[in-house]
């Protein structure tokens, strides 16, 4: 219930901010116009306050008021009821003015301007024509003057009242330019105490000592427009001024530390940046975004008629602002645009990079897997070459080829599934290594091959997957180079030193020192697919502990080792 309470004042004010400033300016006038000193004049005084803090733009009405805010309130309050001057209705009328005038340059309605501007012209002209006069003790008052003052000046707080305004901005809070409402009180602070000034030194008419006071302030504001932007070499005030502001801490610190937690939360980039114009368009100034990438585009917020557009690499941005914004503010939302395109560039490439190693692990996978079927293809091929080559009195022979061959295929082929369902996952069952020797011996009974080995395999075991995949990729390669020559001779030792060391050779050209470089650290394209699956088997060797390398590369002597690496071998 308290809450509703304090949020009606708020809901009464957005729907008719006119009526309010309107009543506050008719209640400030009665206060005034007939004098100050009596007990109306004190109560209008009180009234006038009241609309003002219902009126005012500097705290919001749902909001509670901190002690030291409510201590300023209470004193202003009683400073104009029981201390009301005309030197202090002077400051109250200069500060009222003020405000109306820094809300003045934020509206972006022609009505909400007009009734803004018809406050500052009433404010002022109450000013200068009743109030500073009352600051003379000898100053006479004529009965066009009070007329004029007490029956045509509420013609404005009327018109005010009566003017219509728009259904978009009835709810939309005021806002003060801070800046530009500390500019206006000065000048206005500097009209009047100018106008006194000259008035009691001069002893003149104070109509006179008023407009030497405009003159002088009309040559001074001159001065300053023109030393603000010279065309003399000297950079100016206004670059001065523009520079100055970019030390300021201005609302763009909140949205780069928003950007930034953006940036860790969202992967996407098209919706990241979404949700970063959407913090952007929060910013008082900007009104709407206009955004445009090489695969799609959007909007967010609403156009005007001031626009400035931004690119930086893909991304494009147009902003549209609610005023035209200052050299400092533009070249702000230039960084911005350049701190938002890196953001953007960075989940690009983190997208990218996502799908390539999703599609290197499935050509890696793969690749693999293909050179393992080829590797069981030609086992297979061999047995049905020893079948049709066998005769009656080799079927026992045979038989027991085929006893000891087939269920090693049948377990590699079981293997080659495991790693089809689990591809990151690296084989290390470990057997026998003078089983493994005989397997590989019986599959391949080529005549350009020979095997020999030190005898000393008894009692060493070996990851077979490993030693599988390695030497039959190395054999492939080395048959598939003898059918380009045909004495090429293939010499397979194995060496039971570090672990097991595999060693193949064969006598036919060396590979080129451009293709030796990055045979087993990269992919090489090749008629035969010489160096795929050696980089993959070098890959499975290197996460066993093994290291597979080309120990010879001479014409006639090309050889690949197979064995331990130095680390694994001296750790304990």
């Amino acid at each position: 219930m308290n809450e509703v309470i304090a949020t009606r004042p708020h809901r009464l004010i957005g729907s008719h901010p006119q009526w309010w400033l309107g009543g506050m300016l008719l209640a400030l006038h009665a206060a005034l116009a007939w004098g100050i000193d009596s007990l109306f004049a004190r109560a209008m005084l009180l009234t006038h306050f009241g609309i003002f803090l219902m009126w005012q733009p500097v705290w919001r009405g749902e909001r509670s008021l901190e002690a030291r805010h409510a201590f300023v309130v209470i004193v202003v309050g009683i400073m104009l009821t029981g201390w009301n001057n005309w030197w202090l209705m002077a400051v109250w009328l200069a500060v009222l003015f003020a405000l109306i005038g820094g809300n003045l340059i934020g509206s972006d309605q022609p009505r909400q301007r007009f009734a803004a501007i018809l406050a500052a012209l009433y404010l002022l002209s109450l000013l200068l024509i009743w109030v500073v006069p009352h600051l003379f003790a000898d100053q006479l008052f004529d009965a066009v003057q009070t007329g004029l003052v007490r029956w045509g000046l509420p013609l404005l707080p009327l018109i005010i009242v009566l003017v219509p305004a728009p259904t978009s901005t009835r709810s939309s809070p005021l806002t003060v330019d801070l800046f530009y409402s500390v500019m206006l009180f000065l000048l206005v602070t500097g009209l009047v105490l100018g106008s006194f000034v000259v008035k009691q030194v001069s002893h003149g008419d104070y109509a006179l000592a008023l407009a030497q006071s405009l003159m002088v302030m009309a040559m001074v504001l001159m001065t300053l427009s023109w030393l603000w932007n010279p065309r003399s070499g000297f950079m100016g005030l206004g670059h001065v001024m523009s520079r100055y502001l970019m030390s300021l801490g201005l609302p763009f610190e909140r949205w780069v530390k928003g950007l930034a937690d953006l940036a860790e939360r969202e992967r996407e980039p098209e919706r990241f940046l979404q949700l970063a114009l959407h913090e952007l368009c929060a910013l008082p100034w900007v009104s709407g975004v206009i955004w445009r990438v090489p695969h799609g585009s959007g909007e967010i917020g609403r156009r005007s008629r001031f626009q400035a557009e931004y690119s930086f690499q893909d991304l494009t941005l147009t902003f549209h602002t609610n005023w035209s914004l200052s050299p400092a503010l533009l070249l702000h939302l230039k960084l911005l645009t350049q701190m938002l395109g890196h953001f953007h560039q960075a989940k690009v490439r983190e997208e990218v990079q996502r799908q390539n190693a999703y599609t290197q692990a499935i050509h890696e996978t793969g690749a693999r897997l293909t050179h393992d079927v080829k590797n069981l293809l030609q086992s297979l091929r061999s047995l049905c070459a020893a079948a049709e080559s066998s005769s009656a009195g080799e079927a026992a022979a045979l038989q027991s080829l085929v006893r000891r061959q087939l269920p090693q295929i049948a377990q590699r082929l079981t293997t080659t599934l495991e790693k089809l369902q689990e591809p990151g996952k690296s084989e290390s069952t470990r057997a026998a290594a003078d089983a493994w020797w005989n397997g590989l011996k019986h599959r391949y009974t080529r005549s350009e091959i020979s095997f020999s080995d030190d005898g000393g395999m008894h009692d060493l075991q070996l990851p077979v997957e490993l030693f599988d995949s390695v030497a039959e990729n190395l054999l492939q390669n080395a048959i598939a180079k003898s059918q380009q020559h045909a004495d090429l001779r293939i010499t397979v030792r194995f060496a039971s030193e570090r672990g097991g060391t595999l060693l193949v050779c064969d006598s036919g050209d060396m590979v080129s020192p451009a293709i030796a470089g990055k045979l087993l650290s990269a992919p090489v394209p090749s008629q035969n697919g010489l160096g795929v699956g050696l980089y993959h088997a070098a890959r499975q060797a290197e996460q066993l502990g093994y290291r597979l390398e080309l120990s010879d590369n001479r014409a006639g002597s090309v050889c690949f080792r197979l064995a331990a690496a130095v680390t694994a071998v001296s750790a304990p």
